[in-house]
């Protein structure tokens, strides 16, 4: 009887099941039916703004995620949920390899070996500030090597950003030179203002020169405004071209429908000044996770050597490629439509915003 009785219980949840999924069904036709879809692809700005999780104090976690920034005892980590967690680094966390066998000893790495793009799995408790102070930290011999690898290539984006802080300090320049014109013409106005109550005859000559100098006073703030507005839209890009060109499953050797498309993107970037270049790698479900994120490191390294050595862009134009192995898929990877979508490399032409700014008052002023 107990056995039957299982499969009477068995045979309701699933009939309950069934009739879940045909309401559900039926609300995403009805909500089809009222009006077009609101979703959007997945960017890298998306990824940028997710939320950031808070621990209470003394709360033992668990996290597992990509290491994003890595400053001074702080690490910040993107969780694989979409969440961000601050993580603090002491002296007594263990830092260990994540090892595959349960035959040898882990080894020990250091707190400097924590690089971003590193994949790592914290354990930890949550301190006062909200954040999660690690106890251990582990990560595979592989990862790091990915992680090592991908820091090799932060080089060319700091020569980019010396290159926009010494934009900025020129244009900070500016605004002082224009403040002290400023601060000249209010003494001129005060000047002029005294001479006219010494002297009637003077007293249009002065209000004339007080006028001019309200003038030179309204422009250098218009110049402040202006140059704060092209200094703090420096960091601020605009998406002017997006090409994603797709890989074999396995591979990272560019087709000659591949090679064709990153021409043409490679032909319009040429008519930009001040851009840089964001290649993003991605695979499908194929494989495990490890060798899905370095397959996907490869084809995006195999895109930014293509450009390189084909269209003489310089290193320091490409952003540090990253390789997001099955994360961010694009379509189903059940189905082989899907996967053949999903093996793909996303390439994007960015052009400051602020740079744009300056480009455009030059060109107008010619």
């Amino acid at each position: 009887m107990k056995r039957y009785s299982g499969l009477w219980t068995c045979g309701a949840l699933t009939l309950l099941l069934a009739c879940a999924l045909s309401m559900a069904a039926v609300a995403q036709e009805k909500s089809s039916a009222t009006g077009p879809a609101q979703d959007q692809p997945r960017t890298a700005d998306t990824v940028r703004s997710a939320p950031s999780t808070q621990y209470a104090p003394g709360q033992r976690a668990t996290i597992e995620g990509t290491i994003t920034k890595h400053e001074g005892d702080q690490i910040i980590v993107r969780t694989f949920n979409g969440s961000t967690a601050t993580v603090s680094v002491a002296g007594t966390t263990r830092v260990l390899e994540k090892k595959s066998n349960p035959f040898r000893h882990a080894r020990n790495y250091s707190a400097a070996q924590l690089l971003p793009g590193l994949d790592v799995e914290v354990k930890g408790n949550g301190t006062s500030n909200g954040s999660l102070s690690a106890e251990e930290i582990r990560f595979t011999n592989d990862d790091l090597r990915i992680a090592a690898l991908m820091d090799t290539r932060v080089s060319p984006l700091e020569g980019k950003m010396s290159e926009q802080e010494q934009n900025a300090m020129r244009l900070s320049g500016q605004v002082s030179e224009l403040s002290a014109v400023s601060n000249a013409a209010r003494g001129g106005a005060k000047a002029a203002q005294e001479t006219a109550d010494q002297a009637v005859a003077s007293a249009q000559q002065a209000e004339a020169s007080a006028q001019k100098a309200n003038s030179n006073a309204e422009t250098a703030k218009e110049g402040v405004r202006v140059a704060n507005d092209r200094i703090t839209s420096l960091d601020d890009f605009d998406i002017r071209t997006t090409t994603t060109v797709n890989f074999k499953a396995g591979s990272a050797v560019l087709s000659p429908e591949a090679k064709e498309a990153l021409n043409k993107l490679a032909e319009e970037a040429k008519n930009e000044k001040g851009f840089v270049v964001e290649v993003a790698g991605f695979a499908s479900s194929d494989g495990n996770a490890a060798y899905n994120r370095a397959l996907s490191q490869r084809r995006a390294d195999a895109v930014i050597r293509f450009l390189a050595e084909n269209h003489a862009i310089p290193m320091r134009r490409f952003i540090t490629p990253f390789g997001y192995g099955t994360l961010q898929p694009v379509a189903d990877n059940h189905t082989h439509e899907g996967r053949t979508q999903n093996r793909r490399v996303e390439v994007r032409i960015l052009v400051s915003k602020g740079l744009s700014q300056v480009l455009s008052t030059t060109a107008a002023s010619q």
